[in-house]
């Protein structure tokens, strides 16, 4: 008898996150039986008793805790942990909550490398003007632009994301300081940054990296204070999650010239037409696709292949993020709705 698996992987889906070759192998492998968010709960007594693995993370109450007695990992191919769940008794009871959010680090990363640069040399702008017959020839389309190289670089935030923004920096030869109060100074030091208090990094960079995730302790935590405090002409580049801005205070000091932003992610997605955000100067808008791309929902299906087979093996899962006892319940980041 196959093991069996539960699927609720909204908003993604097995077609996304799995090649047809892999979801071939998915299906003779394993009973794979689809549900959603709201079913879950409701399935057979029996159904949830065999349930070896879970992939999506759909909301787990206590009641139907109990009954997925031979669950062995929740597999979240959302990239959000929840805080859905009674988290104690999943770790008590050896259950793996694992995220596949890591593909994204690649991807967020070279889009923020790109953000940085056009905030460095006003490309969007100098193509805006060029199109409207308004360009400037030469020096005189440099007044704002400056290098990236040997820059004042500042990163908040040093997970996934953060080094691999490193990575992609490397070769620019900036002076690199890192806050993260959820790593020891060795790790970023190991890594070739400056560890650095909060004030150090706001204060002291020409570029502003933010690559940390939403938590109960960070939430609005960069706010006009901050932002004021920043070197004017700070160039800021908004990664990871909308909540971790004073969002209005953000616009505020790119409508004044203090900095120049750029943001993938938002207070609400999509914003409304008439917000001041779409015609906001001194601001580049992406559209939360920084890492939505074919290849990364790819590799979420291989990873969860990878480890539910190291699992089926009594070896404990290598390629997906573990959640942590001691954090998982701080996350505070939105479900995503769109892929």
């Amino acid at each position: 008898m196959k093991p069996v698996v539960l699927s609720s992987p909204a908003p993604r889906s097995l077609e996304l996150i799995f090649t047809p070759d892999k979801l071939a192998h998915l299906h003779s492998k394993y009973e794979l039986v689809e549900t959603t968010d709201e079913a879950l709960d409701k399935l057979p007594p029996e159904l949830l008793n065999d349930a070896r693995y879970i992939i999506g993370q759909p909301p787990i109450s206590d009641n139907t805790l109990a009954t997925l007695q031979s669950l062995r990992a929740v597999l979240n191919v959302e990239s959000n942990l929840i805080n859905n769940m009674p988290y104690q008794t999943v770790f008590e009871r050896g259950i793996y909550v694992l995220t596949t959010g890591a593909v994204f680090a690649v991807p967020v990363a070279e889009l923020g490398l790109g953000l940085a640069l056009d905030l460095a040399r006003g490309i969007t702008d100098n193509d805006s003007a060029f199109r409207l017959g308004n360009e400037r020839w030469g020096g005189d389309g440099n007044t704002q632009a400056r290098l990236l190289t040997n820059a004042d670089v500042g990163i908040i935030g040093y997970g996934d994301l953060g080094r691999a923004l490193h990575k992609k920096l490397a070769g620019f030869n900036c002076q690199m300081k890192v806050y993260d109060p959820w790593l020891p100074p060795s790790v970023v030091m190991e890594n070739g940054a400056e560890p650095s208090n909060l004030q150090e990094v706001i204060s002291n960079s020409d570029f502003l990296f933010v690559t940390t995730v939403v938590t109960s302790d960070n939430l609005n935590f960069i706010d006009a204070s901050a932002f004021a405090a920043m070197r004017k002409g700070t160039r800021f580049i908004l990664l990871s999650r909308a909540e971790v801005v004073d969002f209005e205070a953000l616009m505020d000091a790119a409508q004044s010239g203090h900095i120049y932003a750029a943001s993938d992610v938002f207070p609400m997605e999509p914003m409304p037409e008439n917000h001041r955000i779409r015609m906001l100067p001194n601001f580049i808008r992406s559209s939360h696709r920084a890492g939505a791309l074919d290849v990364a929902f790819k590799q979420m299906g291989d990873m969860v292949l990878e480890d539910m087979e190291l699992m089926d093996k009594g070896l404990p899962p290598m390629r997906c993020k573990r959640a942590e006892r001691e954090t998982v319940s701080r996350m505070q980041s939105k479900p995503v709705v769109h892929n």
